[in-house]
């Protein structure tokens, strides 16, 4: 089912490129100047993509700029006073065919983008022309509207339903590569529009309108602010990036000294956020579980025999919470954020009195203890009995809720295909 999504929509961006570009070229471009303008800034867009990494980076929308071109040209309704005849086919023909250009650098350079981001462009660009073009060619849109500010809110409401597309897309695409349920992944895309999204919705309208009166002058003018913003993000995403390494490097600290074995604190941290995205958490909660779930074992560097190990979870419950306390106080000290802290600190209370997140941490830390490293298990049964044994503990220590989610992602594909969270 989910293979079969992404193939519908791969498919259906891929039809609709050759019977755009077919019909382009059989029929020649109509106003090629203006073609060529929006095309020119598609490709420029492209260049100065920015493609997310799959562990560390946050770029939902890696070309900004490209985007609000392709939808302003879909928008496009006069150029300088004057009626533009171009219609929705030439549009993503030339969207494509801009794009392709743009992107030949990277896929030099191996690092071009991905297919499904290619196919979102495609069908996003052709739902906003084919609602906008055959209205205002026909008139209709002017007889219902006119010119003045019923225009904008029109166009505004076309870019909701455009961006809710896109969404829609973007969320369907990630649960088939994934897995996770597809309520949270739809929920967080319809959030990262508010951020990138909406000053791309803002200055596709916004350039779509003053071409309109100004002509292709007003392409380089209104792309200005978006490049700058295109630009705060990158900085805002590489600050996120080095401080996700850092706290990754501290939790390495218990596995440098030998209090953990080597990988646990990793694979604890993608275990957890596999677990919270199973659990329809948010990408903000998820990252708190993650930084959490990597530090949850830095209050062992404050004992003076190190735990057989570094297994907590087979501890007296008054010695795990005395542990995790230290790593609580370890955790303020390092400036990450409060919550952070208290998920640390709260991992081993009884699961009805810790926060949602702690209850994730323990559970998935008692599994790893468990089952041991990748190459061998301390649990006698395996994986089966060791969640068998977190199934006799849901009485107290563990939700019944988190330890059935923890099953149902071992289900799926067991640990090692865990995908680490996005940090936001």
């Amino acid at each position: 089912m989910r293979t079969a999504a992404v193939w519908t929509v791969r498919g259906a961006a891929a039809v609709l490129t050759v019977v755009a570009l077919g019909h382009t070229l059989w029929n020649g471009v109509v106003e090629p100047g203006t073609a060529l303008a929006f095309g020119a800034l598609i490709a420029v867009g492209e260049l100065a993509r920015r493609d997310r990494r799959q562990d560390d980076s946050v770029d939902r929308l890696p070309a900004p700029l490209a985007s609000a071109g392709a939808l302003a040209y879909a928008l496009l309704g006069e150029n300088a006073g004057q009626p533009t005849r171009h219609g929705a086919l030439q549009i993503v023909a030339v969207v494509v065919a801009a794009a392709l250009a743009g992107i030949v650098p990277h896929i030099a350079r191996g690092r071009g983008p991905a297919l499904d981001h290619l196919s979102r462009r495609v069908l996003t660009v052709a739902f906003a022309a084919v609602c906008f073009q055959p209205l205002y060619n026909s008139g209709r849109l002017e007889e219902r509207v006119g010119q003045g500010p019923w225009l904008v809110l029109f166009l505004l409401c076309l870019l909701g339903l455009t961006a809710l597309c896109d969404a829609v897309l973007a969320a369907a695409l990630a649960g088939a590569a994934t897995g996770w349920p597809y309520g949270p992944l739809l929920r967080d895309e319809l959030r990262a529009q508010l951020g990138i999204g909406a000053a791309i919705c803002a200055t596709g309208v916004v350039m779509a309108l003053g071409a309109a009166v100004a002509g292709l002058w007003a392409i380089p003018v209104f792309s200005v602010p978006l490049l700058l913003t295109q630009l705060s993000f990158h900085r805002i995403t590489a600050i996120r990036t080095t401080y996700r390494q850092t706290i990754t490097s501290l939790a390495r600290a218990t596995e440098i000294a030998g209090y953990t074995r080597p990988g646990h604190a990793r694979r604890v941290a993608a275990l957890s956020c596999a677990v919270g995205r199973e659990l329809g958490l948010s990408e903000r909660e998820l990252t708190v579980l993650e930084y959490a779930a990597l530090m949850h074992d830095i209050g062992q560097l404050s004992l003076v025999d190190p735990v057989p190990d570094g297994a907590t979870a087979e501890l007296p419950a008054a010695e795990a919470r005395r542990i995790a306390g230290l790593g609580g106080e370890v955790a303020r000290q390092t400036g990450v954020p409060a919550e952070v802290a208290v998920v640390v600190e709260r991992q081993a209370d009884p699961y009805r009195e810790q926060p949602v997140l702690a209850r994730i941490v323990r559970t998935v830390n008692a599994y790893e203890d468990l089952t041991g490293a990748a190459g061998g298990s301390r649990h006698p049964g395996g994986s089966l009995a060791a969640l068998e044994q977190l199934r006799l503990g849901t009485g107290h220590d563990y939700q019944p809720e988190v330890v059935e989610c923890l099953a149902r992602v071992l289900a799926r594909g067991g640990r090692d295909r865990v995908v680490p969270v996005r940090p936001g």
